[in-house]
C-alpha cells in the first residue's frame, strides 16, 4: 500500500492530519519536525508527503529542497501546509519543489482531494519510470545484439582491430571485414542517419543483405558496384527518410593495392613510412551519401599500400564531440591525435580519444555511436 508521510511540529495538527487520512484508508507515518521527517522519508520512501512550512530549525521549504535531492524520492508528491497567503510565497514554494500547497486552517475536503490527485500523479510517474526502465533494457539488449553481429578483430597478413561503442540511444553504425578469397580482403563501415530503432534496423538490414551476397559474389570485388546497388536498394523515400554514409574497400594482398569507394563518409587516413615523419594520405569522400537519388553511379579510387602502414576508418561520432566552448572537437584534432600515436608506435582506441578530448572538456561524452577500424598492413 502507498504510504503518506505527515511532518508537523504541532502534535495536535499532526494527529488531526494522521487520523483524517487513516480514516479514509491511507497508511500514514508521522514526523514531529523537519529533521525526523527527512529521515523517515529516506527510510520509507513515501508516495506523498504533507509537510508544515513553519517549523523550527528545518522548515518545510528546506525539507522539500532536501527531499528533491534524493533520487529515490524524485517522484514523491509534496504538499506544503502554510498560513502564508501572498502570491510570492506560493511561487517560492513551487520553485523549491513543492507540488501543491494548502492554506491553514486545513479544509478536510480540500486535503483529501489534494491527496487523491497527488497519489494519482505519483502512480503515473511510477508507471512512466517502469516503462522507461523496460525501454532502456530493450535498447540495451538490442545494442548487445548489434555488437554480437560485428567482428572484433582479424589477424594474419593484415591485422584489423575493430571497436564499436554505442551511444545512449540506439544508433546505426555497422561494419564488417572478411577475405573474399586468399588474396582479396573486403572492408566496409556504414553509418545510417539518425538514432533509435529505425536507424539500427536499417543498418542491420544492410549488413544482412551484404552478408548474403545477394548482388552476386563478383560484385563484392568492386566497391563502386556495391555502393551503386545499395543506393538503388535503399532509397530514403522507401525507408522513412533515412539515408546512410558508407566506406567500402577491397585490398589486394599480392599487388598491395586498395580499391575503395566512399559515399559521404568521413575521410579515411592512411599513415606510412618513418614514424617520426610519416607519410599522410587522406582518402576523401568521392560521392554523396546513399539513398538520395536512385540513378547515381558511384566511383572507386585506387591507391598503393606501403609496407607497415596503418589505415583508420571511422564514423563521425568519434570526432563530432562538443567541447565546453560549444565547438566540436573536429577532424583536424582527431587526425593530429592519430598521427601522434603512429609516431610513437602506439595503438589507438576510442577511450584514448575521449581522454584526449577531456583535456579541454572534462565532461565530454560520445553523443553518437562510435566505430573505429584500425587496419594494420604488415
Amino acid at each position: 500500500m502507498l504510504q503518506i508521510l505527515v511532518i508537523d511540529d504541532d502534535l495536535v495538527m499532526q494527529m488531526i492530519l494522521k487520523n483524517t487520512l487513516q480514516g479514509y484508508g491511507y497508511q500514514v507515518i508521522a514526523g514531529k519536525n523537519g529533521q525526523e521527517g527527512i529521515l523517515l522519508a529516506q527510510q520509507h520512501q513515501p508516495a506523498l508527503i504533507v509537510c508544515d512550512w513553519m517549523m523550527p530549525e528545518i522548515d518545510g521549504l528546506e525539507v522539500c529542497r532536501q527531499i528533491r535531492l534524493e533520487p529515490k524520492l524524485s517522484s514523491t508528491f509534496f504538499i506544503l501546509l502554510t498560513s502564508k497567503g501572498a502570491v510570492e510565497d506560493k511561487v517560492r514554494a513551487l520553485d523549491n519543489g513543492a507540488d501543491d500547497f494548502l492554506s491553514k486552517p486545513i479544509d478536510k475536503t480540500e486535503l483529501l482531494a489534494s491527496v487523491r490527485a497527488g497519489l494519482r500523479i505519483y502512480q503515473l510517474n511510477q508507471d512512466l519510470q517502469q516503462q522507461k526502465q523496460l525501454l532502456e533494457a530493450e535498447i540495451a539488449e538490442a545494442s548487445d545484439y548489434i555488437k554480437s553481429l560485428l567482428p572484433k578483430a582479424l589477424e594474419g597478413s593484415v591485422n584489423i582491430f575493430a571497436e564499436f561503442i554505442p551511444s545512449s540511444q540506439l544508433g546505426g553504425d555497422c561494419y564488417d571485414f572478411y577475405w573474399l578469397d586468399s588474396d582479396n580482403l573486403a572492408i566496409y563501415l556504414l553509418d545510417t542517419s539518425g538514432h533509435g530503432i529505425g536507424a539500427a534496423l536499417l543498418s542491420i538490414s544492410i549488413l544482412n543483405l551484404l552478408r548474403s551476397q545477394s548482388f552476386g559474389k563478383d560484385a563484392f570485388y568492386k566497391p563502386s558496384t556495391i555502393l551503386t546497388e545499395l543506393n538503388r536498394a535503399f532509397q530514403m523515400s522507401q525507408h522513412n527518410g533515412r539515408y546512410f554514409t558508407m566506406w567500402y574497400g577491397v585490398f589486394n594482398r599480392s599487388q598491395r593495392k586498395l580499391t575503395y569507394a566512399n559515399a559521404g563518409h568521413p575521410h579515411g587516413i592512411l599513415l606510412s613510412g618513418d614514424p617520426q615523419s610519416p607519410q599522410i594520405q587522406k582518402l576523401p569522400s568521392l560521392d554523396m551519401p546513399l539513398g538520395f537519388f536512385p540513378a547515381i553511379h558511384y566511383m572507386s579510387s585506387e591507391i598503393s599500400i606501403p609496407l607497415d602502414s596503418k589505415l583508420y576508418i571511422f564514423s563521425d561520432g568519434i570526432f563530432e564531440v562538443h567541447q565546453d566552448n560549444g565547438k566540436k572537437w573536429g577532424t583536424i584534432k582527431f587526425f593530429d591525435f592519430l598521427i601522434s600515436k603512429f609516431s610513437k608506435g602506439e595503438e589507438v582506441n576510442a577511450d584514448q580519444v575521449l581522454q584526449q578530448i577531456r583535456v579541454t572538456t572534462p565532461q565530454a561524452n560520445f553523443d553518437d555511436d562510435v566505430s573505429l577500424l584500425t587496419i594494420d598492413f604488415l
